[in-house]
């Protein structure tokens, strides 16, 4: 059994346009993410929600991004939450919300390591700027933010940059990557499983790979999981859903392997959107997933 967790609620659809991802953490908490956890706790807390409040969209004149003030107020509260949850020896779990909440999570997180590593695991690379967005939407840059690269708001929360240097970040799912990510992926030496890999490998070789990548070269491992990194049958209530994607008995097996490596020391669950979900679906996908990082076991 393990000992503290500390639930954070991120309910932010800031950084994309369709509404009711801020929904995602009740949805999550609903399909009975405390009964599920509770066996494998000696203590679980869960915090509440980061306030978010009902915003308008508001878009940078200069950069052109959508809510760009609003998501580095509100990712600074994240980062705060964050470091203090850490700071009392208890593992954070952070439950989004579009995945523009990471950059939050990661300026929380990062300042505590060396070398941090981080498992993206999504559909998408989350590498885009202002530059090469084809959106204006933050939830498209959280990963590019983190590695330094992008709007200054966004790469200097928490006051320090970059979060997490490339060689320690590794991509797992990717099968929607625009022109500028699949540049920067390139220049920057980003390790990247797309389902090419998965379905080639297999996903037990995929993690054998990445869990030894990160051990080499990192002091702790934070896990980013989109929902969309599953396929939309798996988990259809996700703002940008594309068919093809990891399996829910894969996905299952990667967590299984993380947990039993034990090198996630922070993780997030993000872009669950009950509003375009199947009787809940997609937040019961990401709790059974939660409930094999922590070390539930089927025997």
């Amino acid at each position: 059994m393990k000992r503290k967790l500390s639930i954070i609620g991120m309910p932010m659809d800031l950084g994309q346009m369709r509404r009711g991802v801020d929904m995602g953490p009740s949805a999550i908490r609903y399909a009975g993410i405390y009964e599920r956890l509770k066996p494998l706790f000696e203590q679980i807390h869960d915090m509440g929600d980061i306030p978010i409040g009902r915003p308008e969209v508001v878009i940078d004149k200069e950069s052109n991004l959508r809510n760009l003030d609003l998501v580095a107020e509100k990712s600074t509260l994240l980062a705060e939450k964050v470091d203090e949850v850490i700071q009392s020896g208890s593992f954070p779990l952070v439950l989004g919300g579009d995945h523009s909440i990471a950059i939050g999570t990661l300026a929380g997180v990062s300042k505590h390591y060396k070398n941090l590593g981080v498992i993206w695991y999504d559909a998408h690379g989350d590498l885009n700027t202002a530059e090469t967005s084809p959106s204006g939407n933050i939830h498209g840059m959280p990963l590019a933010a983190s590695l330094g690269i992008g709007h200054h708001s966004l790469t200097d929360i928490a006051g320090y940059t970059p979060k997490v240097k490339p060689e320690n970040v590794v991509i797992i799912g990717a099968r929607a990557l625009d022109e500028g990510e699949k540049i920067l992926i390139k220049e920057k030496g980003i390790k990247v499983y797309t389902m090419h890999e998965i379905d080639r490998l297999g996903m037990a070789q995929v993690m054998e790979e990445t869990i030894t990548y990160l051990k080499e070269r990192t002091d702790g491992v934070h896990l980013s999981l989109d929902l969309d990194g599953l396929d939309p049958n798996d988990a259809p209530g996700v703002g940008t859903p594309v068919m093809g994607g990891i399996s829910y008995r894969e996905s299952h097996l990667a967590m299984e392997m993380l947990e039993e490596a034990q090198i996630i020391t922070s993780a997030e669950f993000v872009e669950v959107n009950p509003i375009l979900d199947e009787k809940n679906k997609t937040a019961r996908a990401a709790v059974a997933l939660m409930g094999s990082l922590f070390g539930e076991k089927l025997l």
